[in-house]
């Protein structure tokens, strides 16, 4: 980067359904954010949402070589803007949680050797051992998980070394499957990546090590000494060590961008990759999340996470390695029913129009006469429950609500699980807490108004919903002075500090702590139920 050029840094996020760019300046001004949409932009790859979810219901995978040509095309339309690649002093980046990628034999000469005159995706298309990469959503690893555990002394034992139990979508159980099913493409796999650490080494031309943080979501490391796990990862597949490679800090400061890029773009030789975490954590980072406050990502997934010093691993919920702080940590809770289970209730009773949803939030009362609903659509994760469950105020089952009421008991579900489950963490709310709100449901100041009404708290915004990108933009600058003991908050200091958007309505913590409390038996009586039973199995 020449002196006179004033820098910029850049966040990427290969999420679920697309890859999200941000560039921004020295004062933290986003001066640059762009997108490449997965089922509109690469129609080729024929999915849906981002996935493939396989005849089973069950399997649900991504083709890799979508994500490899999703960045050829996200960086030509930066060129093609005008974009001042040589500006850029350094990157990080975000990868969707759990998902791998499997290198084949032989990938990584393939990736030392890049022609710049040619795009990623054709250059890279033979490098892939596994196609169609496990994802986050897949839930066919059952069998996995029960073994895994009972290798390490039970469900218990395995979250405190790994800070969770066994979970379906953990990478250490999908490779697992992987092993058991396919021991020839396992055979031929020599490095396997999450999709974080996959994106950084498109970017190194070669292999990103795994961060900690990000580790912390595959059921294989030692959430403590920050090591893999010998048990774990021999219970998982043989040699499997050697194939995941190290892992680092998550403000490490990898190296410096491949010659492909300085060739094909213009970046300076000198701009550097910091780790690539996961899109969870990077979260945390963009929100600048402090102790105290309680952080709700509302995308595909539904996330919920806070800042912890003491964990505490339980056999609900997620503990990973801070990614900003190596001396904290991070507890999540995921629900799989997030923005797509409220798509399809504003298609349906709503005509496919927000407005007409917010309308019927606004014009239904807090609490909803106590309806109450829980609408899962897809095996859920928190709690591990399936189907479309309505009760009416006299805890009765109903076949359905009207529209309206409808609406409300999905919203007002949501947020009542998710504070339910946050206070069995531990979790306490308390007179300074604030919720920061991130993800495209918080352009809803009507759904954000039932969070903050559920939660008795403010709900607070940033000015992006894309808090990943921003939160990985943050740890660019941050990666550069981390060794010196700078922390993320004395670098963020110029970033905009929230945005309130709406606060608690008068009584309604009254009207809802008995909900709450009716929320939480009526949810152990579906998790009882046989159908909830049978699938969550």
């Amino acid at each position: 980067m020449a002196a006179s050029e004033a820098p910029w840094y850049l966040g990427w996020d290969f999420s679920t359904q697309q890859l999200k760019v941000i560039a921004i300046d020295e004062q933290l001004r986003v001066i640059y954010e762009d997108n490449i949409h997965f089922d509109k932009d690469l129609p080729e790859f024929g999915t849906h949402c981002g996935v493939h979810v396989h005849s089973d219901k069950l399997t649900v995978t991504s083709p890799v070589l979508m994500w490899v040509k999703a960045l050829d095309m996200i960086l030509e339309k930066m060129k093609s803007s005008g974009f001042k690649f040589s500006h850029v002093r350094a990157f990080s980046g975000a990868g969707q949680q759990h998902g791998s990628v499997y290198w084949k034999e032989g990938a990584s000469q393939i990736l030392k050797n890049l022609s710049p005159d040619l795009p990623l995706h054709q250059l890279l298309k033979a490098c892939f051992s596994v196609s169609d990469s496990p994802v986050w959503m897949d839930s066919s690893t059952t069998t996995q998980c029960l073994s895994l555990e009972k290798a390490v002394g039970g469900a218990q034992n395995l979250a405190n070394i790994t800070g969770s139990r066994a979970c379906e979508r953990f990478t250490g159980n999908q490779i697992a499957k992987i092993y058991s099913q396919n021991p020839e493409v396992y055979v031929q796999t020599e490095r396997i990546s999450l999709v974080s650490s996959f994106a950084a080494s498109l970017f190194l031309s070669a292999y990103a090590p795994i961060d900690y943080c990000d580790g912390s979501g595959m059921n294989l490391l030692q959430i403590h000494d920050k090591i893999w796990s010998t048990a774990c990862i021999n219970a998982c597949a043989p040699g499997l060590e050697e194939k995941l490679g190290p892992v680092v800090p998550s403000s490490s400061v990898l190296g410096s961008v491949s010659p492909y890029y300085i060739q094909r773009y213009g970046f300076s030789p000198d701009c550097k990759v910091v780790t690539f975490t996961g899109d969870n954590p990077a979260s945390l980072a963009g929100m600048k999340l402090e102790e105290g406050d309680i952080a709700i990502s509302l995308g595909t997934s539904d996330t919920l996470f806070l800042w912890i010093k003491e964990p505490a691993p339980a056999l609900e919920g997620h503990i990973f390695c801070n990614p900003v702080d190596s001396r904290a940590y991070m507890a999540l809770l995921c629900f799989k029913n997030g923005s797509l289970i409220r798509e399809r209730i504003r298609d349906d009773c709503a005509s496919g129009s927000w407005d007409e949803f917010s309308k019927a939030l606004k014009c239904t009362v807090v609490g909803n006469n106590g309806n109450l609903g829980f609408y899962f659509d897809v095996i859920e994760i928190t709690p591990e429950a399936v189907g479309i469950h309505r009760f009416n105020g006299d805890n009765n089952k109903v076949p359905d609500f009207p529209k309206e009421v409808e609406i409300r008991a999905l919203i007002e579900g949501q947020f009542m699980a998710k504070r339910i489950h946050a206070e069995k963490l531990g979790y306490k709310i308390m007179p300074r807490t604030r919720i920061l709100a991130t993800g495209g449901a918080s352009y809803n100041k009507e759904i954000l108004q039932v969070l903050s009404d559920v939660f008795s708290a403010p709900v607070y915004t940033i000015d992006t919903a894309n808090s990943a990108c921003l939160g990985c933009a943050y740890r660019a600058i941050h990666g550069l002075v981390a060794e010196t003991s700078v922390s993320l908050v004395d670098v963020v200091k110029l970033a905009p500090e929230p945005r309130l958007v709406v606060t608690p309505t008068t009584g309604a913590d009254q009207l809802y702590q008995p909900l709450l409390k009716r929320y939480a038996e009526l949810e152990q009586k579906i998790l009882y139920s046989p159908v909830s039973s049978h699938l969550a199995k």
